[in-house]
C-alpha cells in the first residue's frame, strides 16, 4: 500500500547476493512454477491501493505493467535490472516526492495460465519482491494480440489511488509491450481471471477512455522485442493514446524514460532539464531518452475533482490484498 522507504543500497545488496549465489531475480518463475503467484493473483482482489500517510503525505501512483509473452523474449529480465531503480531516480532529482509503484505482467487470456499478474503499490524494497514473484510464462497467442485490455480493466476498476481521489491528479500507467490489445473486454475472461461479472463486453476504446480518467497512460514499444518498430503496432496504439506512445530504441533506457516522463507530468522539469539531470548522473541513455520523449508534452494538468461516475468510483471497502 506504499509504506516504507526505498533503499538503493538494499536493492544492490540483494542483487549482489543473487549474483553470488546464482539465484534468479525471477526466482518463482525459474523454480518451475506454472501458475500465478498468490500475491499477484488478481482474482477476487477488492482493490490495489495507493494511499497517503504521515510517511508519504502526497502519494503519486505509478503502475508499470509489462508483456511476458513469447514475443517479448528476454525483455522482462532486462527490465528487472532497471525498473527497481525508478524510485532512486525519482527521489534523487525530486521529480516526485512520494512515488508509489506497482509492477505487473500481461499475457493472453485466450491461452495462458497467467494472463494477468498484479502486485501492490509500494514505496520500498518490496517492489523487488513483487518482481521476483512474476511468472515469465512466455506464451501468447501468436497473432500480434495480447490481453492488454484486461489489464486496463483491472487498473480502471480495481485500483484506488489517493492522488486522484483526494487531489484530482491522475496517476501514471506504463504498459511495456510489442503487440495489440484485443478489441473488447470479454465478460467470460473478466470472470475467469478477475472474478467480476460483466453484463456485456466493453469496447476497447471505451475501456481506454475510462482508464485515462484515472491514469495518464503510456505505451512503450522497446528495442529487443519481436515487433519492435512495427508500424502496425505503433499505429494501433497511437490511435488509442495519441502522443503517449513511446518508441524506445535502447531497452536499457527504460528506467530513465519512465522517470523523466513522470517528471514532465509532475511539472518538475522540462525535457532539457531532465536530460541535463541524466548527464549529471552519468547516464548513457541521454540521447535515447531525448529522442523517445520528443513527442511527449508536460501539460498534464489536474483532473476535475468532482465526484466520479458511479461505475468508476473506488470500491467502498478498501483492504490490502
Amino acid at each position: 500500500m506504499g509504506s516504507g522507504i526505498w533503499s538503493t543500497d538494499v536493492y544492490d545488496a540483494a542483487d549482489r547476493y543473487r549474483r553470488t549465489t546464482g539465484t534468479s531475480a525471477f526466482a518463482y518463475s525459474d523454480s518451475g512454477a506454472r501458475s500465478t503467484h498468490k500475491n499477484l493473483d488478481p482474482k477476487g482482489v477488492s482493490v490495489r491501493e495507493s494511499r497517503d500517510s504521515d510517511e508519504h503525505p502526497n502519494s503519486v501512483a505509478i503502475a508499470v505493467l509489462f508483456d511476458v509473452t513469447g514475443s517479448m523474449g528476454g525483455v522482462p529480465r532486462v527490465l528487472q535490472q532497471k525498473l527497481p531503480q525508478l524510485l532512486g531516480l525519482l527521489l534523487r532529482k525530486g521529480y516526485c516526492t512520494d512515488p508509489q509503484i506497482l509492477f505487473g505482467a500481461i499475457g493472453d487470456a485466450t491461452c495462458d495460465r497467467a494472463p494477468l499478474q498484479v502486485g501492490q503499490f509500494e514505496s520500498d524494497n518490496r517492489l523487488d519482491e513483487d518482481l521476483g514473484r512474476i511468472l515469465l510464462e512466455g506464451g501468447g497467442g501468436g497473432q500480434m494480440t495480447e490481453s492488454y485490455e484486461l489489464a486496463m480493466y483491472f487498473m480502471a476498476r480495481r485500483t484506488s489511488i489517493d492522488c486522484y481521489e483526494k487531489r484530482g491528479r491522475r496517476g501514471y500507467l506504463f504498459i511495456i509491450g510489442d503487440e495489440q490489445a484485443y478489441r473488447k473486454v470479454k465478460p467470460n475472461e473478466v470472470k475467469h481471471v478477475i472474478g467480476d461479472k460483466l453484463a456485456e463486453p466493453i469496447a476497447l476504446r471505451a475501456m481506454v477512455d475510462e482508464l485515462r480518467q484515472m491514469y495518464d497512460t503510456y505505451y512503450i514499444l522497446p528495442a529487443g522485442a519481436s515487433y519492435a518498430g512495427n508500424s502496425t503496432i505503433l499505429d494501433f496504439w497511437r490511435d488509442l493514446l495519441g502522443q503517449n506512445v513511446i518508441e524506445l530504441d535502447d531497452l536499457d533506457a527504460v528506467c530513465e524514460t519512465i522517470a523523466l516522463t513522470v517528471g514532465l507530468g509532475e511539472d518538475a522539469i522540462d525535457l532539457d532539464e531532465g536530460l541535463d539531470d541524466l548527464r549529471d548522473l552519468g547516464s548513457a541513455s541521454t540521447t535515447t531518452v531525448g529522442k523517445a520523449l520528443a513527442r511527449i508534452g508536460g501539460d498534464r494538468g489536474p483532473v476535475a475533482t468532482g465526484a466520479a461516475p458511479a461505475d468508476l468510483a473506488a470500491p467502498a471497502a478498501v483492504e490490502r490484498l
